[in-house]
């Protein structure tokens, strides 16, 4: 019996590895992959909300939004660290790729990655003005709270415990949209942003990926899931509607 056989199997039985030394190749490579796609779809999140600053209606949403900046930026550094320790170019990264770059607000893709990096596919789409980008927020923030849950039981455990950190400050973000909203409500913009949760809801739901795949259970015998697909993506649905109920927001279908 091989050494990763061997490695595999104590993966299988739920044990966690702490040392890139001791990860398997199929198993380096399947967290890599994990890595950059955290860390892409940070930098490309940061740098589209980054473009809407100066568009918030006045100085707290502005600070609000600059404050998600900073913060899903300092996140990406924090995975990309470690990140580092498997060898990935972490001076270079972040200028290596067009984190602006967007597709027509027309476009529709699914799950499909872009060329340029390992972003979700939702990070590829652009942001119409300041109730587009809060209510997309809204949406992505609490998708990534229930992504953060699951991430949270890696089996690698020096990201697992970074993930465990990140969790909270995403959660806040979820919190700041919700504020957000309900200010726009007030302001007589329902209609508004309720146009925006029909344009986010399908893209941010295919965030989630296949509802079953033979990569996924690859990766939960590998520990690096946990949760199926569906089951994560059912309960951002249940938690996000019940968020639209306590608004007074009709749910997309």
């Amino acid at each position: 019996m091989t050494e990763e056989m061997r490695i595999e199997e104590y993966l299988a039985q739920g044990g966690v590895l702490s040392n890139p030394a001791n990860v398997p190749p199929r198993y380096r490579a399947e967290l890599m992959k994990l890595m950059a796609s955290f860390v892409d779809s940070e930098l490309a999140g940061a740098a589209g909300f980054a473009d809407i600053i100066n568009q918030g209606p006045g100085i707290k949403e502005r600070i609000a939004a600059a404050r998600i900046v900073l913060e899903k930026t300092d996140h990406a550094g924090q995975v990309l660290r470690i990140m580092g320790d498997f060898g990935a170019d972490t001076d270079r990264y972040a200028t290596h790729h067009p984190w602006t770059a967007r597709l027509t607000r027309e476009a529709d893709i699914g799950a499909t990655r872009g060329e340029h990096d390992m972003r979700l596919a939702v990070f590829n789409y652009p942001l119409m003005g300041w109730t587009d980008a809060v209510t997309m927020n809204l949406l992505m923030s609490r998708a990534v709270a229930v992504q953060m849950a699951d991430f949270a039981q890696l089996s690698y455990q020096p990201l697992a415990e970074a993930f465990r950190a990140i969790a909270p400050v995403e959660a806040h973000h979820a919190e700041l949209a919700e504020e957000g909203i309900a200010k726009l409500i007030a302001n007589g913009e329902t209609a508004e942003i309720e146009a925006s949760l029909a344009y986010w809801w399908p893209r941010v739901a295919a965030s989630f990926g296949a509802t079953a795949s033979a990569k996924a259970d690859s990766l939960r015998a590998m520990g690096l899931r946990h949760v199926p697909n569906a089951e994560l993506k059912a309960r951002w649905e249940a938690e996000t509607h019940a968020v639209l109920v306590r608004l007074g927001l009709n749910a997309p279908a």
